[in-house]
């Protein structure tokens, strides 16, 4: 039976699942209200609020939706992605609610943005999960056999934590020979149990008697259970206890000390034995058995425990009178718990912004507040409040529900953070109170446009100021925070001067410094306005404009110039005084004037040059020039003063003015005078012409020379460039200094070389000078030794051309010294010796080689015949042994030198002497002899 008990009690639960599906009240005032079966399974559908509420379920994941509820048990949860309600936690009816047959769970779903709250009202329907169920399964029960038909003997009830139709509905007894079974409802609901006797009993016949006392309840499938009486039959007890009332009732505060009497029972026995009474809870259930106690002498019922008004309201409690003979009497406790103000109200936050923006409007919602006492009655009733003087208030939306609003406009600027103080109240006696703090910042709106400090500024600048020059710093100050009060500084386009103003000024946009972008001329510009933007970084930015004034200060720098009288160097203009002038006359006036103002445009005329001081005056002020004195006939008829003209400036500038002054009384007389006036100052004239003249011609001939040099270096950088890159069989003239006796050089010598144009595609072979080691004296042959690198050069015998005697210097065309001609010593020369080696002659004079330059550059004008450049020097002539590129041609010695040449031996005859061989040319190339091999 119990198996088909669970199945029938599945299905019941699937059918009120569904019915709950299809259950909800509509939304009025902000409550929705569900209806489901208790013992639903954790994930099962309530409900869908988005529906129920008619708005799009997005609406619950943009408003953040959640579900609060005041304890901490959470039996709803909400799936904000579809809407649906479902179920978090197993519910129990009987645990949540205990006897209470109407039971449900509220909670609230709260949504932001904007913000709303709605109370949802889930009932639990109780199902029959609960069988009725005895505190013992088993009881004895003593009864006289001398008691009367009719006699009641109370029974143990049975207890079922559901209510309405699956609560305990009936109870029988079996057997009932003896005993029937009373059953009476209480005012509280529940059902008494009792025993009646309607048959006599005999304890001699049967000493004890098996009952079975059964409960049932109204659920489908019933469900039952049963107790098992065992009644012993005792002898001898006419009368039994009987309480002095049916009901006790009573009451006692919560927080009441231990050991405190609650109520005293009483129970009175008409028989004079001596059978006492003793008193005891009958079913007491395990709380009333912690809170309370009864002693089973006296009666008196203890606190023994901690009562608490918010748990236990009231308490109801079964005693027992029961006497030595086993007759009982019973009676029941109602104590009633009165309340204390023990208990703080609580404030729970349930949203909250901890910013808002200082253009909300008034009755925008700060937070959502919810506030909650434990007590009950007036103990329970809360007001709340927030400060005063400030710009907010609280005002409640549902019961024990308030929204803190902004009351008025909010300005950052004034406050920009707000500590909003929160107090809730209850109504005991004395109340209680509990505070929370809110701190509220306002974030800023860009709603202040910077300020400048001063309405206007003027700056001073000098003039020919250098370029970015600091004029004067503007600054400008906002409100507002954060990026909204960052100012930047801009230039507002203007034009200045028909050029814009951005070419005269700059501004540094984050410092608000003003520069000048390029030197200023008071002359052309004294003073100038204009206007500089300063803006926030806000969105939109706001700005406001200042005007600047630049006024440009005047520097000395330029220098008086003047009108009159006119410099001209054309013509010569001259005042003329006459002689009969008395004393002060007014010969002329100097006017000057300076571009500059103020100090620096004080002119003063000094006297600066005159051939008579004491016959002129300049005025200091006015520049008018008089006679001193009377003009007499010694004063000469030319005179030329200098006036100068300073200005008071600081350093002072100044200007000269010449002026000619004719003493004389007709103007022919000027004339004549005055005509060396124009040479003089024509020979002025010609001079600057030519000192500048000369200027830019050396300036010119620098230019030159230095672009000459750097060609020159570029040249010879090209030619040591294509000298490396010419071929091997380069041919290389070698030149034999001339050699004193004692072995000395008689100059510097060096080396010529002449290429051909196929040259550069070979190597060039350079043969090492000689040293004065490798020079040998006038008996012997000079050698000249050569090192070897890494590479051996092949020797190469020079062989010496025949003299070519076109080649050959004319006589007359030979330089030489006094005693050139040819010497006995000389002709005397012993053999090996070649010719030319011998003793030098004696040094000419200066005369004479003064003498022979002059000669050879007159004969080298008047003759054109073509031969090598020869250097003036006195030695041994060496031209028969140069060789001459591209001809078997040498160049001869000149007929002094032959007669000493005919007194020599050939130069076969002397020892060949070991020289460096020339490179072969194309035209010089011939097949060597088995001679030349050898």
């Amino acid at each position: 039976m119990e198996s088909g008990g669970k199945g029938w009690r599945l299905g019941s639960l699937f059918f009120n699942a569904l019915c709950a599906m299809a259950l909800f009240s509509s939304r009025v005032s902000g409550q929705i209200r569900y209806s489901i079966p208790e013992e639903m399974q954790v994930g099962s559908f309530v409900g869908n609020i988005a529906s129920d509420l008619g708005f799009e379920p997005k609406r619950l994941v943009s408003g953040k939706a959640r579900v609060f509820t005041t304890d901490s048990s959470e039996y709803i949860g909400l799936d904000k992605e579809n809407g649906h309600l479902v179920i978090k936690n197993k519910i129990d009816r009987e645990e949540l609610c205990g006897e209470i047959s109407a039971c449900s769970v509220s909670f609230d779903v709260i949504l932001e943005n904007p913000m709303e709250l709605y109370r949802v009202t889930v009932d639990i329907q109780d199902i029959n999960d609960n069988s009725p169920a005895f505190l013992k399964s088993k009881i004895e029960q003593e009864i006289s056999e001398l008691v009367l038909i009719g006699a009641r003997f109370p029974l143990e009830s049975a207890v079922d934590p559901d209510v309405g139709v699956n609560a305990l509905q009936k109870y029988t007894l079996q057997p009932t020979d003896h005993f029937k079974l009373n059953v009476q409802n209480a005012e509280d609901g529940s059902k008494n149990v009792e025993m009646v006797l309607h048959s006599p009993l005999d304890r001699e016949k049967k000493n004890h008697h098996s009952l079975i006392l059964t409960a049932f309840d109204g659920g489908k499938p019933q469900r039952s259970a049963t107790l098992h009486i065992n009644i012993i039959i005792l002898d001898a007890n006419d009368n039994a206890p009987v309480f002095s009332q049916s009901s006790y009732k009573t009451s006692i505060v919560e927080n009441a000390p231990k050991s405190t009497v609650v109520i005293r029972v009483s129970a009175t026995d008409a028989d004079e034995s001596s059978h006492g009474i003793q008193y005891y809870f009958e079913h007491a259930t395990p709380t009333v058995k912690a809170l309370f106690s009864i002693d089973a002498d006296s009666g008196d019922v203890k606190v023994t425990g901690q009562i608490d008004y918010e748990k236990h309201k009231q308490f109801k409690i079964k005693v027992k009178a029961k006497d030595h003979g086993g007759l009982t009497d019973s009676s029941e406790i109602i104590i009633d718990v009165i309340d204390v103000n023990d208990n703080k109200p609580k404030i729970t936050i349930m949203s909250f912004s901890s910013a808002v923006s200082e253009d909300a409007a008034p009755g925008t919602v700060i937070a959502m507040i919810n506030v909650q006492d434990l007590d009950s009655g007036d103990n329970s009733k809360i007001s709340c409040s927030i400060d005063l003087n400030s710009p907010f208030k609280i005002i409640s939306s549902l019961t024990n529900y308030y929204n803190l609003v902004t009351d008025s406009e909010l300005d950052r600027e004034q406050t920009a953070e707000y500590n909003i103080t929160i107090t809730a109240v209850d109504g005991g006696n004395p109340p209680l109170s509990i505070k929370e703090i809110l701190n509220l910042k306002i974030s800023d709106v860009n709603d202040h446009a910077p300020q400048f400090v001063q309405e206007s500024y003027n700056a001073f600048i000098a003039e020919n100021n250098p370029p970015s020059t600091t004029i004067l710093t503007v600054k400008a100050e906002d409100m507002d925070w954060g990026p909204n009060a960052k100012v930047s500084y801009f230039l507002i386009d203007a034009d200045l001067n028909g050029a814009p103003l951005a070419s005269y000024i700059s501004i540094n946009s984050e410092s608000g410094v003003v520069y000048a972008e390029k030197s200023f001329d008071y002359e052309q510009l004294k003073s100038f306005k204009m206007q500089v933007k300063a803006q926030d970084g806000g969105s939109p930015p706001l700005s406001s404009n200042v005007t600047l004034n630049i006024i440009i200060q005047d520097q000395n720098d330029n220098a008086p110039q003047v009108l009159y009288p006119v410099q001209t160097g054309a013509s010569v203009v001259a005042e003329i005084v006459p002689r009969a002038a008395d004393v002060g006359y007014l010969v002329t006036k100097v006017v000057a004037v300076d571009v500059d103002s103020g100090q620096n445009a004080w002119l003063s005329y000094k006297l600066q040059k005159a051939p008579d001081r004491a016959l002129f005056e300049v005025g200091l002020q006015n520049g008018e020039i008089r006679t001193v004195r009377q003009v007499t006939d010694k004063d000469a008829v030319k005179q030329k003063l200098t006036v100068v003209v300073e200005d008071n400036g600081q350093p002072s500038r100044s200007a000269v003015v010449s002026i000619n002054v004719a003493v004389a009384d007709s103007f022919p007389e000027v004339l004549s005078e005055f005509t060396d006036f124009t040479h003089e100052k024509q020979y002025n004239d010609n001079l600057t012409f030519y000192l500048v003249l000369a200027l830019a011609v050396v300036s010119l001939l620098f230019i030159v020379s230095i672009i000459s040099i750097i060609s020159v270096k570029i040249y010879r950088w090209r030619q040591n460039k294509l000298f490396y890159k010419s071929g091997a069989n380069l041919p290389v003239i070698p030149y034999y200094p001339p050699v004193y006796s004692d072995g000395t050089l008689q100059h510097v010598y060096n080396y010529e070389m002449c290429g051909t144009t196929d040259s550069r595609m070979s190597d060039v072979k350079f043969v090492r000078p000689y040293s004065q080691n490798t020079l040998v004296s006038q008996s012997r042959l000079g050698t000249v030794q050569r090192e070897r690198k890494e590479q051996e050069v092949d020797e190469l015998t020079l062989e010496q051309k025949p003299p070519n005697t076109d080649w050959r210097f004319p006589p007359n065309q030979r330089p030489g010294p006094s005693g050139a001609g040819a010497r006995p010593e000389e002709a005397g020369a012993g053999a090996g010796v070649i010719a030319g080696t011998g003793p030098w002659p004696n040094p000419p004079t200066e005369a004479e080689q003064l003498q022979a330059m002059m000669a050879a550059a007159n004969a080298s004008e008047a003759t054109a015949t073509l031969g090598p450049r020869y250097n003036l020097q006195y030695g041994p002539d060496y031209r028969q042994n140069v060789y001459i590129p591209g001809s078997t041609a040498t160049l001869t010695a000149n007929p002094q030198q032959q007669v000493l040449q005919q007194a020599l031996p050939p130069p076969q005859a002397l020892p060949p002497t070991e020289v460096p061989k020339a490179a072969q040319t194309p035209a010089s190339k011939k097949k060597p002899t088995k001679k030349d091999k050898k």
